[in-house]
């Protein structure tokens, strides 16, 4: 890959990138509070504190509870989803319909994809750093992959986020609901690995034509391109005379 080897390089680093941010959107909260990937800043304010609710991948946090003065951060355990309305309406009285807390519930589950999606990246990741043909054309396929799961996961995330900060917003109580970090980790990390794929597949098919033709080449001329004859012994020249 001598003439294509630096887009490989630039697309392996994009593969890696993207495990990354796909990482950080995985350990948001509650494994990591002040990481979400939808954020409600609460009225139930102090001189002290700014409460919030940060949402991730397997629950969620309450940070800066009012009134303390102390640092009240409070993480709870971790689940394979998990109901954000009724924490909401538990939190701030916000109200939702029952199809709006069923099917944010529900879609919750589709979370799980966060850390397969991060993990298929990191695989995708290693096949790229290979030379060989072979594993440019599966680390292509692996990143290609890796970008659909993340395209779905995506999705499920703004419209799962979606119904709760569109009833957080709409409710009067004041409360404040927007994306945050870990959303916008997943977004970048879909583009990337959407290039990753492409630049991976490309130099793996450029570089293959690049060694046919300068195989064929070789095979056609040798040396510096002109013939050479077998030289006669002495015995067998024919006599001029």
């Amino acid at each position: 890959m001598a003439k294509t080897g630096i887009f490989h390089h630039v697309g392996t680093f994009l593969l890696f990138v993207a495990a990354i941010l796909i990482l950080i959107t995985t350990i948001s909260a509650p494994v990591i509070g002040d990481i979400g990937i939808l954020k409600v800043t609460l009225t139930n304010r102090s001189a002290l504190r700014n409460s919030s609710v940060t949402f991730g991948t397997f629950g969620h946090c309450v940070l800066d509870v009012a009134p303390a003065a102390t640092d009240q951060d409070q993480c709870f355990p971790k689940h394979i989803g998990y109901n954000p309305a009724d924490i909401m309406s538990t939190i701030d009285h916000t109200t939702f319909s029952t199809a709006a807390t069923d099917s944010s519930k529900a879609l919750t589950r589709v979370m799980i994809l966060h850390p397969i999606a991060c993990g298929v990246a990191f695989i995708a990741f290693l096949l790229a750093l290979g030379s060989g043909f072979c594993g440019a054309i599966f680390a292509a396929i692996v990143a290609a992959v890796a970008w659909l799961i993340t395209l779905v996961v995506m999705v499920t995330d703004f419209v799962l986020f979606g119904i709760i900060k569109r009833h957080v917003n709409s409710d009067g109580s004041g409360s404040h609901a927007f994306y945050t970090v870990g959303m916008w980790t997943l977004l970048a990390a879909m583009i990337l690995l959407f290039f990753a794929t492409f630049i991976v597949l490309f130099t793996c098919c450029s570089s293959r034509m690049h060694r046919q033709d300068r195989s064929s080449k070789e095979a056609g001329y040798n040396g510096n391109g002109t013939t050479t004859t077998r030289r006669r012994h002495f015995w067998q020249r024919r006599s001029r005379y």
